[in-house]
């Protein structure tokens, strides 16, 4: 439990630990219930357990306290369909409340970048932690860029 003032519940303490040490540049994946998370983790990123968590409420946590990365066109990204759901014209409404989330967090409009199914799990082995959740949306994994604070924040 987090013990301190305006801190959301829903962000645990090693959550919080590793959003504070990221840096500019650093990137935090949002994993679904589906995605590796361990056998991705053993290549190097943390890997903190959010399990019963959805990523949007995460996600609006989240955003109170991380910047998006404002010097790249794209600070978001999601796994493209793979070819067989894109065939089948699979649907993914949680892309638009992602999209929704960031725009009004940050001010700005925020378009997703698709990522190929494993150029994402590559990216995600760079990540600075993996944050495994309970979310059974398909494609619901995202991942975020961490910006700058500036001193008007």
């Amino acid at each position: 439990m987090v013990v301190l003032k305006n801190i959301p519940s829903i962000i645990s303490p090693e959550l919080l630990y590793a959003l504070a040490q990221m840096g500019h540049g650093d990137e935090i994946v949002l994993a679904d219930a589906n995605f590796p998370s361990s056998s991705i983790c053993k290549s190097g990123p943390i890997l903190i357990r959010a399990d019963g968590n959805d990523i949007p409420g995460l996600l609006k946590a989240i955003l109170t306290l991380l910047p998006l990365d404002t010097y790249v066109d794209q600070p978001a990204v999601v796994m493209q369909l793979v070819d067989s759901d894109a065939q089948r014209q699979l649907k993914t409404p949680v892309w638009e409340i992602y999209k929704e989330m960031l725009t009004e967090a940050e001010g700005r409009q925020i378009e997703l970048r698709k990522v190929e199914r494993f150029k994402f799990y590559d990216r995600a082995r760079t990540a600075f932690a993996v944050v495994a959740t309970g979310e059974k949306a398909l494609y619901g994994n995202l991942i975020l860029k961490k910006g700058v604070i500036s001193s008007s924040q």
